[in-house]
């Protein structure tokens, strides 16, 4: 297992002490999101640990870098060494970064001196506003759109434009639709809606009439019997809503309507929403709003 990038504070590799918990600090000159992202997914490399988190955005000047080094160097102890993912990319600020005694991965160091190689131009070191705040208004506004799109279309509650969406995810009840749907528009820009599965809809060989003419931007959803169940059991325990039986009869009927109207479909039961979000938009060809 590699350390931290040479000179990247302090320490080497970050302890993990067993049954223990690794404090993970998320520090970035913007929102925080890109370093937060990016250090979880590493992260869900290591499932036999515990970690806590604490995301620190918005760091500006070289006496606020101060203090979150203060903090950092803080959780430092004698069994447990802090890990900290850094997208900072102003250098006065990296520089005081690097001063803590623990573990910084710098992601805005070596890749981007990589990318730099490549491309034979320099990096604006302009953080990462741009990508996820204000800095073009354009996506910006485009972005919003898209969330209020997914949060007007939620669960079926509108109808309106319904024919606009990029994508209608389509599912039996507390499959993932919800996340799934807030999670495109919020990190992808896409206008998502999402139309739940009812008693009536598993009786009929035909998609609900709203969604009837509009299955080539339809994607379904399922999962396992048993961890639906479990799902819906932490909401209504003991109903025939939540009993394994009708779990198991819904999503078959679903994944029959799937079949039968040539919409794609995937199993959510063991994956993430980002993998859920990556799998989808590969499969329906969709484009992030960056792209």
């Amino acid at each position: 297992m590699p350390s931290a990038p040479a000179g990247s504070g302090g320490a080497g590799m970050p302890s993990a002490p067993e049954g223990g918990v690794t404090p993970v600090f998320f520090v970035a000159g913007g929102t925080g999101i890109s370093a937060e992202t990016l250090g979880n997914l590493m992260l869900q490399q290591f499932p036999s640990l515990t970690f806590s988190r604490r995301k620190i955005p918005f760091i500006k000047t070289v006496e606020h870098m101060r203090r979150v080094v203060a903090e950092i160097d803080a959780a430092h102890t004698d069994e447990v060494t802090p890990l900290v993912f850094s997208t900072v990319s102003d250098e006065e600020l990296r520089k005081e970064l690097l001063r803590t005694t623990c573990a910084v991965i710098d992601l805005f160091g070596p890749p981007l001196d990589d990318v730099e190689r490549v491309l034979h131009v320099n990096a604006t070191h302009g953080g990462t506003d741009s990508l996820h705040g204000v800095g073009d208004t354009s996506r910006y506004d485009a972005r919003m759109k898209a969330i209020e799109y997914a949060m007007e279309h939620d669960d079926g509650a509108s109808l309106r434009n319904l024919e606009g969406a990029d994508l209608i995810l389509v599912a039996p009840s507390r499959c993932g639709k919800t996340p799934t749907s807030m999670y495109l528009a919020l990190q992808h820009g896409l206008k998502v809606a999402n139309y739940p599965l009812v008693e009536e809809d598993f009786e009929t060989a035909e998609l609900p009439r709203p969604i009837r003419e509009l299955s080539d931007r339809c994607f379904g959803l399922l999962s396992t019997a048993a961890r639906l169940s479990q799902v819906r059991g932490e909401r209504r325990p003991g109903s025939r809503y939540a009993s394994l039986a009708q779990c198991s009869y819904e999503l078959r009927r679903a994944e029959a309507l799937y079949r039968a109207h040539r919409i794609p479909s995937i199993n959510s039961a063991k994956m993430s929403v980002e993998e859920m979000a990556a799998v989808i938009m590969q499969s329906a060809h969709l484009s992030r709003l960056s792209s």
